[in-house]
């Protein structure tokens, strides 16, 4: 499966479990990290981890394997590792505090990118 296909697959898993202010930043001459971020934010932290293992379920049914999730433990962010795509789910006020949207949506080349 391509990876715009994956990220597809993810945006409409997001977008059907009613995930809020779904925002797709795309990394492919920002760092070598992964080839595109998704953010979302979620209504509890019940909401999050659904979020999460719905999204690793999906992908896995589709043949995409070796995806992992982090931030069982936290109640306010979680992150599904989709190999060449990152999805961070927070609650709005982590998401607003981090502000990832912000900091990688401006232009910075890979050669500069510390990560």
């Amino acid at each position: 499966m391509e990876v715009k296909e994956i990220k597809e697959v993810i945006q409409k898993i997001l977008s059907k479990n009613k995930a809020d202010d779904i925002v797709v930043i795309n990394l492919k001459n920002k760092s070598n990290i992964a080839d595109y971020m998704i953010i979302a934010s979620g209504t509890s932290s019940r909401h999050l981890q659904s979020l999460s293992e719905k999204i690793l379920e999906e992908l896995k049914k589709t043949g995409v394997e070796d995806c992992k999730i982090e931030g069982y433990e936290s109640n306010d962010w979680k992150l599904v590792d989709a190999i060449d795509i990152i999805v961070h789910l927070f609650h709005p006020e982590k998401r607003s505090f981090y502000d990832l949207e912000n900091m990688w949506s401006e232009y910075l080349p890979k050669e500069k990118a510390l990560i």
